[in-house]
């Protein structure tokens, strides 16, 4: 109306303000799918060519050359590299160390592109009446530990397909059908579980396969080869820096053979037709042990087979990648599971997966002999140790630990005893051994553990290669065997965080954990190896030979003091540093008020530090309870007949 003023109310005001100024601001954009999810039907173009020069160890560079067929009319083509790796749990293709990537259709340069997103993912624009794509890329391995796990020496190597291979998108990766061929250097053997191999001089083909069995069937190769016969259709297949390294005993190959029946007797029918034990004896290439269905991948030191006492503490990898075959590889959690490399894993059953597979691995190390039985009990000794005073359970689950993988991807970290690291292996053993030892009680010692790995891992026998499980199922299978409340009894000690610490199996199975001033013959094996001293439940510090800090338990009295890692121990007391210095002034002190005086090197600076503690050097053991034979005895002893 003329004449009259508007009068906005105040808050209107602010509120059309307000707006502008969102207006004024950017806008999300969409985010489009551009990589089809994968569909259970077959790559309709036909089998995939892959062709692979291993042969220049020199430099550790696989040349790779994929021709992949297409279907008529086929414009558009989506390649990926693995990204979700099987047995790494998280997302870790080495997309970084594929180089020199060229595409051509039917002799025709083709332009590529790396999706934005997904960036595993290649597009290629392809031209009318396309027949055929060929990939042409360089695989770099890495030549020094801190690239990466070096897989390629002068004397040997480590082909693992998905690392250098690309898959079609939108399609199982059992339905994509490759044949594979590989050229290595000349003279050298190779070893894997794929099927149909055949050589022509240097170059060697096998049978075409899908490209799920391709991934799960890596290659060892190298100059020194030796081959032992285990059982029917079992065989050990080691590859050595130098040859004398493969003169293993009769005797100890017996034990390794041994380890097969324990773990038939154990799991029963497997879901293998045929098994590669896969070793290298080896310090050059990098530590492996990875599971699966048919073969494992599995480093051991170098002298391990010549001096078999000796190594006693470095085999019980060989024991828990055997026992995969059954649970991890067969039997899945479902959302471990995955129909291609490009799907997300969920990793928060690996406490079965990996932790139940931890615990079978040393019951069946020492049913076998492939480790002593005092070897064993040294390991659980050392895990009781840890978790009997980590600090990071307070807040962290044991389940929490198995998403580990998939952020953390294993790398080091300042202070794992409050950040926990993959516990999922080590506690989530412990865990199952009181599962075994409630079954075991309740039942009156007519069943265990033992009878739901029967029944719940062994393969049918009818050709399937995976069954997957839930929480649920592990309940009704131990439910089956003995019933309790299982459900309640995981969630709690699985799910749940400032726990008692895990010792209930090792106290019910007889045994109990004590502290002496000398370390377990596990402990002593690993520092002996490394050249490192672990003080983490005295001083709270691990040592390297030089006395630098490579960890501080979180709360300890070094880190109630301020030495963290970085930092190197100069001196003790006035004195040098040696490792058996610090550890005399470490007994010194024992029971008396007078600190350690640690003379300190961090950066450039130097200080001396006092560190208050009293109580003595201090190594986990276990102790029988009284002297008659107990459960955990009757646990470790052989089975198979």
């Amino acid at each position: 109306m003329r004449g009259k003023i508007a009068v906005v109310p105040l808050f209107a005001a602010l509120s059309l303000s307000t707006a502008a100024i969102a207006q004024d601001g950017p806008v999300a954009a969409a985010i489009p799918q551009t990589v089809p999810d994968a569909q259970d039907a077959p790559y309709p173009g036909g089998t995939i060519r892959l062709e692979i020069d291993a042969s220049d160890v020199q430099r550790g560079i696989y040349r790779v050359t994929e021709t992949i067929p297409l279907a008529p009319g086929t414009r558009r083509l989506t390649l990926q590299l693995p990204q979700w790796l099987p047995g790494a749990h998280g997302p870790r293709g080495p997309l970084a160390e594929l180089a020199g990537i060229a595409f051509t259709a039917d002799g025709k340069p083709v332009g590529w592109r790396r999706d934005p997103v997904e960036v595993y993912a290649f597009h290629l624009d392809l031209p009318d009446g396309a027949r055929a794509v060929e990939a042409r890329f360089i695989h770099t391995s890495p030549l020094e530990s801190d690239e990466g796990r070096i897989s390629t020496t002068r004397e040997m190597l480590n082909l693992q397909w998905e690392k250098m291979s690309l898959y079609p998108a939108g399609h199982y990766v059992r339905r994509i059908r490759v044949a594979p061929t590989v050229t290595f250097p000349a003279g050298w053997t190779a070893a894997t579980a794929l099927d149909g191999q055949a050589a022509r001089g240097n170059q060697v083909t096998w049978a075409e396969t899908d490209y799920e069995t391709l991934v799960d069937s890596p290659i060892f190769a190298g100059r020194n080869f030796r081959s032992w016969k285990l059982a029917p259709n079992v065989t050990l297949d080691a590859i050595a820096d130098e040859p004398e390294l493969l003169d293993a005993k009769p005797e100890n190959i017996a034990e390794v053979s041994a380890l097969f029946r324990e773990a038939t007797t154990l799991f029963g029918r497997p879901a293998y037709d045929h098994y590669r034990l896969l070793v290298t004896l080896t310090d050059r290439m990098g530590a492996i042990g990875l599971e699966h269905l048919r073969s494992s991948e599995n480093q051991l030191e170098p002298k391990n087979f010549i001096e078999w006492d000796k190594h006693d503490w470095d085999r019980n990898v060989l024991a828990h990648e055997l026992a995969h075959s059954w649970n991890g590889k067969y039997r899945r959690p479902a959302r471990l599971w995955t129909p291609d490399y490009r799907t997300p894993m969920q990793d928060n059953l690996l406490w079965v997966y990996e932790g139940q597979t931890q615990f079978w691995g040393m019951i069946l190390a020492a049913r076998s002999g492939l480790q002593s039985k005092d070897m064993v009990l040294a390991m659980l000794a050392t895990q009781a140790g840890k978790y009997s005073e980590q600090p990071g359970r307070l807040w962290r689950s044991v389940e929490d630990t198995t998403l580990d993988p998939v952020f953390a991807a294993r790398k080091a970290k300042p202070f794992p005893s409050l950040t926990r690291d993959e516990d999922y292996y080590n506690e989530g053993a412990l865990v199952w051994l009181e599962a075994d030892q409630v079954i075991r009680q309740g039942s009156g010692g007519r069943k265990g553990l033992d009878d739901f790995a029967r029944a719940f891992f062994a393969h049918p026998g009818d050709g399937s290669r995976v069954k997957t499980y839930e929480f649920d199922d592990v309940v009704a299978g131990l439910d089956a065997v003995y019933r309790h409340d299982w459900a309640g009894f995981l969630r709690q000690r699985m799910q749940g965080s400032g726990q008692p610490a895990p010792l209930a199996g090792i106290d019910k199975a007889g045994y109990h954990l004590v502290w002496r001033d000398e370390p377990n013959a596990y402990d002593k094996a690993r520092m002996d190896d490394a050249g490192n001293l672990n003080l983490m439940h005295s001083l709270g510090l691990v040592l390297n030979g030089e006395g630098a800090v490579t960890a501080s338990q979180w709360d300890g009295p070094a880190f109630k003091a301020g030495i963290v890692p970085g930092a190197r121990i100069v001196a003790v007391d006035g004195t040098a540093y040696t490792a058996d210095g610090i550890k005399k002034a470490i007994a010194a002190a024992k029971g008396g008020a007078k600190p350690i005086d640690l003379l300190v090197k961090r950066g450039n600076r130097f200080a001396t530090v006092p560190v208050t503690y009293a109580g003595g050097l201090r190594w986990p053991w276990l102790d029988r309870t009284g002297t008659a034979s107990t459960p955990l005895d009757r646990l470790l002893a052989p089975r198979a007949r």
